[in-house]
């Protein structure tokens, strides 16, 4: 079996995550009765996995609905790019599970923050923005699920930009995002709010307390202690690494 099989992606998950937690609207406070529960995850692959041409991968999909994982690397990876979606999971207030190696990773969560979140927050902002003007084009109005969330993404790149601290739960707004989910809030008083939002975010940018660049060379330091500990450290029981110690593929049995 190779690295890329299912089989091996459970196992991955199943016995190597360092990480996991609630995200979506239960993590944002805004959920309601009919909302999914996404979950997501960091698995630390161990270090006997990269010693083949045939690597483990970057991230797994499920095994359970709604579950999706990154590996350590390509999750630090996406952190130090301030991609909105990873920095987000990293300051979930709903954690399921945390390892030693996890809470390390959650005590690098101010490292990885930067004014570097201005340019993707927005840009993720922008592509949002068309989507919901094409709906309004085509259909008479947007999602406005996605008009909700759209507004709480521009409040809380706002928010970390003017206090350097990434707040992902709505607290008060929760009640005013949900009637705009409801479509109870005209669409042209949306487009204010989101282009009111985002001149605030932009005159916050340019007096942010965070630095200018993420904290690269503390994550990598961390990244390659923890790939030496699992080097020396590997479980020989280990079912996902066997296969690799006695010279046969990731799983293959």
């Amino acid at each position: 079996m190779r690295p890329d099989a299912p089989g091996s992606h459970e196992l991955l998950v199943r016995d190597h995550t360092v990480y996991a937690c609630v995200m979506g609207s239960r993590a944002f406070g805004l959920a309601t009765e009919d909302s999914d529960t996404d979950r997501r995850g960091v698995f630390l692959a161990p270090t006997a996995l990269f010693w083949r041409f045939d690597k483990p991968p970057t991230h797994v999909e499920g095994p359970g609905e709604e579950q999706f994982s990154w590996e350590l690397e390509r999750f630090c990876e996406l952190a130090l790019r301030a991609n909105p979606n990873i920095l987000e999971c990293l300051h979930s207030p709903l954690v399921e599970s945390v390892d030693d190696t996890g809470r390390e990773l959650l005590a690098l969560r101010e490292a990885f923050l930067s004014r570097r979140v201005h340019e993707t927050f927005t840009r993720y902002a922008h592509g949002q923005r068309r989507k919901l003007d094409a709906d309004v084009r085509t259909h008479g109005a947007p999602r406005w699920k996605h008009a909700m969330h759209l507004l709480r993404l521009l409040i809380s790149a706002r928010d970390l930009l003017r206090t350097g601290v990434l707040t992902i739960d709505v607290g008060a707004a929760r009640e005013s995002l949900l009637a705009v989910r409801r479509g109870e809030v005209p669409w042209p008083e949306v487009e204010a709010r989101m282009t009111r939002l985002a001149r605030e975010g932009e005159e916050a940018a340019a007096r942010s307390p965070l630095p200018g660049e993420p904290d690269r060379r503390r994550v990598e330091d961390f990244l390659v202690r923890t790939r030496r500990a699992s080097a020396l450290q590997t479980d020989p029981y280990d079912e996902v690494v066997q296969g690799v110690v006695r010279g046969r593929g990731v799983g293959e049995h």
